[in-house]
């Protein structure tokens, strides 16, 4: 398969040719061009196979469909451009305990789950400045310090409020000449920096679906985040401490490496076709490489490490541990 028309890398297939379809061939996914004259333009082995994310014009074969859900795939929706429309989860056999030990999680848990997520979102952020040379954040050290005597949830929330902003307030030195940073806006993104933060925290926000679902976790009944019909509360709770270190200093990496310019977006801020493409290319590699997961001290690459948070968070919603230990990186 040509790296435009889609990517495999360990468990996670990404389809973005429109006119395509994801069908089921002897065991393997094959991915057809049905609208033109290519055939197939890639097949992969079921069995390794957990996420397809397909784009704009890609549409499933019922008999993969019913193959997906046996298998345990997961199904992602996106526009072309990005954005996400929603998901098919395969039925699987819950796990009873889990789910009732999540359900039934008191309040005070809650709150230090919470706490270990934004104290480690604060020290993130801090240590992404760090590295690109930004000093004087000792404000973040003290608001990092604060977490721990949040005596409730919105105590939590104006702290990370207010990190938010003294964080994104120096992003944009973070930058090379030619792109700049003013503030953080969402629906829609009023620049391109905006435009890339967005996408990314999209695409890593079906990353940690996946690793909650992965463990039987609801990924609906949050920590922190309200409860919201359709919002993936717990999602969105356990991406905080992943939003620093990984998705902001991907897209710092992407801009000041050159391999975007301004030309590569639209007039709405969204990317252009063939420069969406290269950045599913660059999100997947960049979800591969490796780092020292600082609670279990080996190698993992930043997918399985999503995971391994998934475990542990697990493990302290069903009291196997005392205490979450959330992904905290200090230099």
């Amino acid at each position: 398969m040509k790296a435009s028309d889609g990517m495999f890398l360990d468990s996670v297939v990404y389809v973005t040719t429109q006119g395509t379809q994801v069908r089921v061939d002897g065991g393997q996914i094959v991915v057809h061009d049905v609208d033109g004259d290519e055939g197939d333009l890639g097949t992969f082995p079921t069995a390794k196979v957990e996420t397809i994310n397909v784009f704009g014009g890609v549409n499933f074969s019922t008999p993969f469909v019913a193959e997906a859900n046996e298998h345990g795939i997961v199904l992602n929706y996106f526009t072309q451009r990005g954005k996400y429309r929603g998901s098919f989860v395969p039925e699987r056999n819950t796990i009873a305990e889990v789910r009732r030990a999540q359900y039934a999680l008191e309040d005070a848990v809650e709150l230090d789950i919470a706490k270990a997520m934004i104290r480690a979102k604060i020290r993130n952020a801090r240590t992404l400045l760090s590295r690109k040379g930004v000093t004087g954040t000792d404000v973040l050290r003290d608001l990092s310090e604060r977490v721990g005597h949040a005596d409730s949830k919105d105590d939590l929330r104006g702290i990370e409020g207010e990190a938010a902003e003294r964080y994104f307030a120096r992003l944009d030195e973070t930058l090379v000449d030619g792109w700049t940073f003013e503030t953080r806006s969402k629906r829609p993104p009023e620049d391109h920096i905006n435009s890339l933060l967005s996408l990314t925290y999209v695409m890593m926000k079906n990353e940690v679906l996946t690793g909650l679902r992965s463990y039987n976790l609801d990924p609906f009944l949050g920590v922190l985040h309200a409860d919201r019909h359709g919002r993936p509360s717990l999602a969105l709770d356990l991406q905080e401490e992943f939003r620093p270190l990984f998705c902001d200093a991907f897209v710092t990496r992407v801009v000041n490496r050159g391999t975007f310019t301004h030309d590569d977006f639209r007039d709405d801020n969204r990317l252009q076709d063939d420069a969406f493409r290269t950045y599913l290319d660059k999100f997947d590699d960049y979800m591969e490489e490796t780092l020292t997961h600082p609670y279990f001290g080996y190698e993992v690459t930043r997918r399985k490490a999503i995971h391994q948070q998934s475990i542990l968070l697990r493990k302290a919603i069903t009291g196997e541990l005392d205490e979450y230990h959330a992904l905290e990186v200090s230099r």
